[in-house]
């Protein structure tokens, strides 16, 4: 299953770089204990898709990042699981299931 995700970057995150936002996400993620897809390999890395970066210091309210999920849950689940990990200035929008 995948779930497609609208978050926005604000406030003193946004002077944080593309490559933090992926930390960011992965770091979540692990925190939350949604069961996203893990690559095959000798390191494997969470499945997560990011839509081209923005600039430093710009602020966003429609960033879109795909996650690839094992098994099933909810999209309000997902969302406020997540949400609970992130730091303030970074927050998932919606969600939606991708097919």
């Amino acid at each position: 299953m995948k779930l497609e995700v609208v978050f926005c970057k604000k406030g003193r995150l946004r002077y944080i770089s593309h490559l933090d936002i992926v930390r960011l996400f992965q770091r979540a993620v692990r925190r939350s204990g949604v069961n996203v897809t893990l690559s095959q390999g000798f390191t494997p890395h969470y499945k997560i898709g990011f839509s081209n970066a923005l600039k430093l210091g710009v602020e966003s309210e429609g960033e879109n990042a795909i996650f690839s999920i094992d098994g099933w849950i909810g999209q309000e689940e997902f969302k406020k699981r997540i949400n609970e990990k992130l730091p303030e200035g970074v927050k998932i929008i919606s969600c939606k299931k991708r097919f």
